[in-house]
């Protein structure tokens, strides 16, 4: 392999260790900075500059996503080399649509100037970012934005930007740095354009962009650690359902909250009177219990969380459905012949659903994928006070998945400034405050519960208000400027 497309995929993989649970956020910059040193150059023509994109981007990939194995091979039934290989094509094909063709349109257009040259940088890779996470196939998984959580200084721009928007700011003082390093005659300008993104962002983690509302909630969030493997096993069934009733008996809040598909049934498959007893042992601890389980409604099966309890009876179902996992896309039948997934085939639950009420809180839900899509989960905002998660990772065995939902979750506090509230059947169950930090977490893969008491939070961040029309208009922005300087140069 040629030295410099090694050098990408050993840049692009160390990236991995830039996210949860190492979270060396300031590793970023320089494996991104290595993308753009490797393709600013005259010389590498947008077919090279989209080999050695796809080289970076599918060993970041892999490398980030390497966990999705043990969903194919322990859980779907796959071999592991089948398992490695369809993971394999899955980045490497991501990898082409997007980082590579980023890569490409930034060596077609590579501006002369620096300062327009690191910007441009910035608004491709940023653009396709946007696209793969919001368009096709919507998976906004290890978006370069998520690395800057606190600790990080990028991390105040995410209440003003959101995540793309933080990544914009990281792909672009990287560049920046690297101009700073290649050409002396800009040195000063590039370093000190470059530290004030940073500088700046650790002002404004100063704000509040939000305040307290209503009493303290006392929440109880249960993880059930139930293995996978035998979450399905009708023999057991039985000891499940006891299982949760003794937790739900052992930890009263006025909302105890258990994890996506707790209750691995239709609920009109489980024993009569069953919900009737959760319902009354809520009650008697004078509150309420959410608790994810399917639903269906005139033959269509949605995956839902219920409440019960003190309040009237609510439901949510989940909208954003996971690709092969809970919906087939067309042509991809053949994949769910040879994957063992059960309830694959789900109806989204739709865009707009009402907000839960419990505790004198209005609680935004959201299951275990859709936390990963900050636009989508601001249409509850401002008038949601609490946000609710729940998840079961324990598709993903003792792997990467969880802390890095974790991280996903703290972008979303930062986001929104709300209390991120978080159930899973194996981790990473806990509490992320307004300000992205962490505080409550129960140990992975452990029975118990979470107890705290929570506040609402009222209040609306500039990306409530706006989302991601602000980094998406300057991302236009900019290509119109190169456009411009380059009809400029010819005429």
């Amino acid at each position: 392999m040629p030295m410099p497309f090694l050098f990408a995929v050993l840049a692009g993989a160390a990236s991995v260790l830039a996210y949860a649970p190492f979270e060396w956020f300031w590793l970023m910059p320089l494996c991104w900075g290595s993308w753009y040193a490797l393709l600013r150059q005259k010389e590498v023509r947008p077919g090279r500059a989209a080999l050695l994109g796809w080289s970076w981007g599918a060993a970041a990939l892999f490398a980030g996503l390497c966990w999705l194995v043990v969903a194919l091979n322990r859980y779907g039934g796959l071999s592991a080399p089948l398992s490695v290989a369809l993971i394999m094509l899955f980045c490497a094909a991501l990898a082409l649509i997007y980082i590579a063709s980023a890569s490409a349109l930034f060596a077609r257009l590579r501006p002369t100037h620096w300062l327009l040259r690191t910007l441009f940088a910035a608004a491709c890779w940023t653009w396709f970012e946007l696209l793969r996470g919001q368009i096709f196939p919507s998976f906004p998984w290890l978006a370069i934005g998520y690395t800057q959580t606190p600790p990080s200084p990028l991390a105040g721009w995410a209440a003003i930007l959101g995540v793309y928007g933080v990544g914009f700011l990281l792909a672009w003082t990287s560049a920046l740095l690297v101009e700073a390093w290649r050409l002396p005659a800009c040195h000063r300008s590039a370093l000190g354009l470059a530290l004030l993104p940073w500088l700046s962002g650790a002002g404004l983690r100063q704000i509040a962009w939000s305040e307290p509302t209503g009493e303290p909630l006392r929440v109880a969030l249960i993880q059930t650690n139930v293995p996978q493997d035998q979450k399905w096993n009708g023999e057991r069934m039985g000891e499940w359902l006891s299982l949760h009733l003794e937790l739900l008996r052992n930890n009263p809040a006025q909302l105890t909250v258990m994890p996506e598909t707790t209750l691995p049934l239709l609920a009109e498959h489980l024993p009569v009177g069953y919900l009737d007893a959760l319902k009354a042992q809520a009650q008697s601890a004078g509150g309420d219990v959410v608790l994810g389980v399917f639903t269906r409604d005139d033959g269509r099966v949605y995956n839902s969380a219920i409440s019960l309890g003190t309040h009237a009876s609510q439901r949510y179902s989940k909208n954003h459905l996971v690709p092969l996992g809970e919906y087939v896309p067309w042509g991809f039948q053949w994949f769910l012949d040879l994957a063992k997934i059960p309830m694959a085939n789900q109806t989204p639950g739709g865009e707009r659903q009402p907000l839960m009420q419990i505790g004198g809180q209005r609680i935004a839900m959201n299951i275990c994928y859709e936390d990963a899509f900050g636009e989508e989960l601001r249409r509850a905002l401002p008038e949601a006070t609490l946000m609710l998660n729940i998840s079961n990772l324990a598709w993903y065995g003792n792997s990467h998945a969880q802390p890095q939902h974790l991280q996903i979750s703290r972008m979303r506090a930062l986001e929104s400034a709300r209390p991120q509230l978080r159930a899973t059947n194996t981790g990473m169950t806990g509490v992320v405050l307004p300000d992205g930090s962490v505080s409550h977490l129960l140990p992975a893969f452990t029975r118990g519960a979470v107890a705290a008491e929570v506040r609402g939070y009222t209040g609306a961040t500039p990306f409530v208000q706006l989302g991601d029309w602000p980094i998406k208009l300057l991302c236009v922005l900019i290509f119109g400027a190169v456009v411009l300087d380059r009809w400029r140069w010819r005429v």
